[in-house]
């Protein structure tokens, strides 16, 4: 289940908040200008759909979503562990870091977390099949897939370069 949980900057090992309440989540990162909501495919998807059934399935939200932030182009990712370098790909996000346009991605099946550096605190969104996230352009963050992923996401860009990340130097997960 999605669940948010929002840590301070002066105590990193407690949450202020911890919600698993749809619009809660949603209006809380509303205010931070994160977007956050759910989307349902218009017809049925199953683990061997392909890209293309995927982004049909999810052809009207994600046109929507192009047509009010200019993004360009949408594509589908899929992980799983049965990839030979999970680790070395897990751990490269798991740097916080950048990029130069929004970070648009919507689970078609499994999760992962999202740790958005926020003016106030570190905000963990943990996004689950239909959860689309919206990360603004220059917001430090960082993403956690977890030792064994396994999710497909669709993934929108304005430009398919923008999506290089520009690490800060922190490394959270050491």
């Amino acid at each position: 289940m999605s669940t948010l949980y929002i840590y301070s900057d002066k105590d990193a090992h407690q949450a202020d908040v911890v919600t698993q309440d749809q619009k809660d989540i949603a209006l809380r990162l509303q205010n931070k200008g994160i977007r956050f909501e759910q989307w349902t495919a218009a017809h049925p998807i199953t683990a061997d759909s392909s890209s293309d059934s995927i982004l049909e399935a999810y052809g009207q939200q994600i046109e929507q979503l192009k047509s009010e932030g200019g993004y360009q182009t949408a594509d589908v990712i899929n992980m799983s562990c049965s990839i030979c370098w999970p680790t070395v790909l897990r751990n490269k996000f798991l740097d916080e870091h950048t990029h130069s346009e929004d970070e648009v991605r919507f689970f078609v099946k499994g999760d992962g977390i999202f740790y958005l550096h926020l003016d106030d605190g570190v905000y963990a969104v943990q996004c689950c099949k239909e959860d689309l996230i919206s990360v603004p352009a220059n917001t430090p963050h960082w993403f956690d897939m977890g030792e064994n992923p396994n999710f497909t996401a669709v993934r929108l860009f304005t430009n398919p370069e923008g999506w290089l990340a520009n690490f800060t130097g922190e490394k959270i997960a050491d």
